[in-house]
């Protein structure tokens, strides 16, 4: 019986040590990629290959209806980051329009110090009204003062994303 007891403890112990390896290398091998893309990634894992840049994202944006829906996947400057917990960023567009950008089922949240730098999203972009109260937070979250906050009265026509996957260049 107590050889039977040494002999299973012995072999949990190798399963144990066999999975913990497994998990060091694929942690390893994702590092490597991210280090070789020369990007932070964020979400999904994505890629920046066939990335839209900035001009045909506009081009996009501007072929689009209230209530459209799309898949996308483009790189553009950040604008602006929520400054509390870094749950939405804004991307500037070639037209002077700023994209709003929010994070698939709240599930992650980009750096709060990333304005001006230049990101890959991969997700759905739509166009929608945004309701004044909603703009207000959102105006907070970035900092505003109270009389900016104060002076935004109507809802407003907004370009939309809902990012699955994010990458930051270095």
């Amino acid at each position: 019986m107590r050889k039977l007891v040494i002999l299973s403890i012995a072999v949990m112990s190798f399963i144990g040590c066999k999975t913990d390896s497994e998990k060091k290398e694929t942690v390893k091998e994702e590092a490597e990629i991210v280090k070789q893309d020369n990007y932070l990634s964020f979400g999904e894992v994505i890629d920046a290959e066939n990335s839209l840049n900035s001009l045909s994202a506009t081009e996009t944006y501007e072929a689009m209806a209230l209530n459209d829906t799309t898949d996308l996947k483009f790189t553009a400057k950040v604008n602006a980051v929520c400054k509390a917990k870094g749950c939405w960023m804004r991307l500037k567009l070639d037209n002077g329009e700023e994209v709003m950008v929010k994070f698939k089922d709240y599930g992650f949240f980009v750096p709060k110090d990333i304005e001006n730098k230049e990101v890959v999203v991969n997700g759905k972009a739509f166009v929608n009204e945004v309701p004044i109260d909603e703009q207000q937070h959102y105006a907070k979250d970035a900092g505003k003062t109270e009389e900016e906050v104060a002076a935004i009265t109507e809802p407003k026509k907004t370009y939309s994303f809902i990012a699955d996957g994010v990458l930051i260049r270095k």
